[in-house]
């Protein structure tokens, strides 16, 4: 890992599920800090440094995108898109992290080259447990430097 503490964007629209993300990603032994965007809009605002988001201390790249597909304004799938549409963008990891079970929902998602795509378990120490796995895999395992 780098010499900075690793940059999570959180794209989430419930409150409820980003405070469960963040405090899961307490159990996580990698120092790192998360960004929480609840829209889609503000999302592509924060990675193509447009706005309030135009300088880059304002909006440091994030070495991990957990997307959520239901947003308002711009959904999961558009923010995806635009992402991987994006010479500057398209190698970050982004990991689709949802309540949608629904196979065209899984279909688009990786024809658009998402990189993973989670289900939200229901109960929080399942809850807990797959984002201690997932901070670990994509943040202290998975080699991408």
């Amino acid at each position: 890992m780098k010499d900075r503490p690793a940059v999570i964007l959180l794209i989430e629209d419930d409150e409820t599920h980003a405070m469960l993300i963040t405090r899961a990603f307490e159990d996580v032994l990698i120092s790192h800090e998360i960004h929480w965007l609840c829209c889609g809009d503000e999302a592509l605002d924060y990675l193509f440094r447009k706005g309030k988001y135009a300088k880059p201390e304002d909006s440091p790249r994030p070495d991990l995108i957990l997307l959520d597909l239901r947003l308002p304004v711009v959904d999961g799938l558009e923010v995806l898109r635009a992402i991987k549409g994006s010479l500057d963008l398209r190698a970050l990891p982004v990991v689709i992290l949802t309540t949608s079970r629904n196979d065209a929902d899984i279909a688009k998602a990786y024809s658009n080259y998402a990189n993973s795509y989670l289900v939200k378990p229901m109960g929080s120490d399942m809850f807990r447990e797959m984002m201690t796995i997932l901070g670990n895999y994509w943040l202290k395992w998975n080699v991408n430097d």
